[in-house]
């Protein structure tokens, strides 16, 4: 009978051994010795007064546990078969460096005979107990046909926590119990705290059975069992629920009385330990390793699914990110150098027109002042000062320019280099521009215009063209008043007419001058903006060569390094997937190994329970 759980729990102490779990392995060699043992280890819990000793005693029909004495009950009591009554208070020895209490029954066990009138001492640890010693807990022999079935009964003092106070033996641990019975009075519904303790102590064992003390001190204690089931139900638990009465189990068992005896509710709670005992090699066993599955199989996953999951994570921030990153910065400095190339040929092409238009700016403004200062000067007499004012506007209109030209030039050069102020160094060029230094030589030199003049010949033949006109006109009109042709009135007409006459020819030789000098000085302007436009457009273009090679190396450099870095990263990614895909695999086939043993498990009693989440949860 024990053949097909038992292979299923030796697979599973070879998974723990496999998977380097000691402590696992332990439990389920502790768990394989009690299956194999055929006696039934029936564990009592529940919080103080709820009547567990007295369950005891009304189970086997005996005074084994001590009650109603008032005293605090510190050791647990294990209640056995004996050929006579007998007690006695076992104890381990002091837990040694690096071996827990939980290893106690493994070792020796010192046991301290007791008087039966001092059984309620040695619960309370006040007798037979030595001071120093290992974990202690009572051993009481009774003579009763139940216990000599095999049927061993383990009461624990009363606790909110389920494995009991510290410093017990393991002996009231529920792992090591083949039932556990949760002990709750009548005189209320299970509480939070009991529910907890069912839970917990359902997490690694599969029998267990709350029983409902103290029937005969609540009238409607049914109506308690009612809501107690309900309560269990919507818990989650799927524990059997007993109500019993100790008083009356007792009180039938003094008297005989059959009728008393199935009141109490006894024989319902008996009768399902003697099935336990009967089919412990069978169907309990069965349950016991089902459970053990879980257990083993979900502490052995969890690890698994986190290292898969970390794995996973790691995916986003190990070499893979590390190569996403270099990605990046290849895309990047891609577009750093579409970027800059741009802004150098957009930037060049602005300052070549900015640059012309300064310049004819300036050297308009330079013509406006000449119109207006020729509009009334005489150019034979302001020629001189002129052409020294005109060649100092010059020099500082194209010095000013060239200043300009600097300015931009270093603004042109800060604005390509903050393309690459994300790579954490200055990449500024020491740029210079190749143009000479002294501007007035390039200036060329201005040729002196040629002028007419006045002379006096010219003012004579004038004034007597103009006095013979004036004159003969009037002679003629003054001959008709009968007045010689040549008179004091038309000679002094021709006077005024020929003074007239070399007035308006100076004035028109002074336009005619101005005009010359204008003409000449825009010529001499314009020769002067070409040339320096020409050495402002040379220096430009030498500036965005310069510019040009030193951002190309730069990116060249730049690139060499990005491209050695993503060559590195793809490496160190390459081969980092390839040994996290080989882990993956590994933990994904011991995932499959324990989801098959727990199928395994599961099948042992052929109920399906809620199946485990071994895959890591996204």
């Amino acid at each position: 009978m024990a053949g097909i759980w038992l292979d299923v729990l030796d697979e599973i102490a070879r998974t723990c051994s496999a998977h380097g779990r000691a402590d696992l392995l332990q439990t389920v060699r502790q768990k394989r010795a009690q299956l194999l043992d055929p006696t039934l280890r029936v564990l009592v819990i529940g919080e103080p007064n709820q009547g567990k000793s007295q369950l005891i005693n009304a189970i086997i029909n005996a005074p084994a546990c001590p009650v109603g004495d008032g005293r605090t009950t510190v050791l647990p009591t294990v209640v056995r078969h004996a050929d006579a009554p007998s007690a006695a208070v076992a104890q381990a020895p002091a837990p040694a460096s690096g071996r827990s209490a939980g290893t106690a029954d493994a070792v020796t066990v010192e046991r301290t005979p007791v008087a039966l009138n001092q059984v309620a001492a040695g619960v309370a640890g006040t007798v037979g107990r030595r001071a120093g010693g290992g974990p202690a807990y009572v051993e009481i022999g009774v003579p009763r046909a139940l216990l000599r079935a095999g049927m061993v009964l383990v009461d624990t003092p009363g606790t909110d926590e389920v494995a009991g106070v510290g410093g017990f033996a393991p002996i009231a641990a529920p792992a090591r119990a083949d039932i556990v019975l949760l002990v709750s009075d009548s005189t209320r519904e299970l509480s939070v705290a009991e529910l907890n303790m069912v839970l917990h102590v359902m997490r690694s064992h599969p029998n267990v059975v709350v029983v409902q003390s103290k029937t005969d001190l609540v009238a409607d204690w049914r109506a308690v069992a009612e809501r107690n089931r309900r309560h269990l139900v919507e818990a989650g638990v799927p524990a059997t629920l007993i109500p019993v009465s100790a008083a009356l189990r007792l009180r039938a068992a003094a008297a005989d009385d059959r009728a008393l005896n199935a009141e109490s509710g006894f024989p319902e709670l008996i009768a399902r330990l003697q099935r336990d005992l009967a089919g412990k090699a069978d169907h309990l066993a069965r349950a016991s390793v089902q459970a053990v599955a879980r257990t083993v199989v979900e502490q052995l996953a969890a690890p698994l699914r986190a290292e898969l999951a970390t794995q996973e994570s790691e995916e986003q921030s190990g070499p893979i990110s590390r190569l996403h990153a270099a990605q990046r910065e290849v895309d990047e400095l891609r577009r750093c150098s579409t970027r800059w190339q741009n802004t150098l040929n957009d930037e060049i092409g602005d300052l070549l027109s900015d640059i012309e238009y300064d310049l004819r700016d300036r050297t308009r403004e330079i013509l406006r002042t000449v119109d207006e200062a020729f509009d009334t000067a005489d150019p034979l007499v302001a020629w001189d000062t002129f052409e020294d004012w005109l060649e100092r506007s010059l020099v500082d209109a194209a010095e000013a320019n060239r200043e300009w030209l600097v300015q931009r030039c270093d603004w042109i050069a800060r604005r390509v280099a903050a393309n690459f102020n994300r790579y954490g160094y200055d990449v500024l060029p020491p740029w210079s521009m190749s143009m000479p230094d002294d501007i007035g030589e390039r200036i060329p030199e201005l040729q002196r215009p040629t002028i007419d003049r006045f002379t006096t010949g010219q003012k004579l033949f004038t004034g007597m063209k103009g006095s013979y006109g004036g004159m003969l006109m009037f002679g003629l009109a003054t001959t008709l008043a009968g007045m010689p042709m040549i008179n004091p009135v038309s000679v002094g007409i021709g006077a005024l007419f020929g003074g007239k006459s070399i007035r308006d020819e100076g004035k028109q030789l002074l336009r005619r001058r101005q005009a010359t000098v204008k003409a000449s000085i825009q010529r001499h302007v314009d020769d002067v903006f070409v040339r320096i436009s020409r050495d402002c457009r040379d220096a430009v273009r030498q500036v965005q060569r310069m510019l040009r090679d030193h951002f190309t190396g730069l990116t060249e450099e730049l690139q060499e390094a990005i491209v050695q870095s993503f060559r590195s990263a793809k490496q160190e990614a390459d081969t980092d997937a390839s040994l996290r895909e080989q882990r993956q695999r590994e933990i994904r086939l011991k995932m499959t190994r324990l989801a098959a043993l727990y199928e395994q498990s599961q099948q042992l009693t052929g109920a399906r329970s809620a199946p485990l989440l071994l895959e890591p949860q996204t």
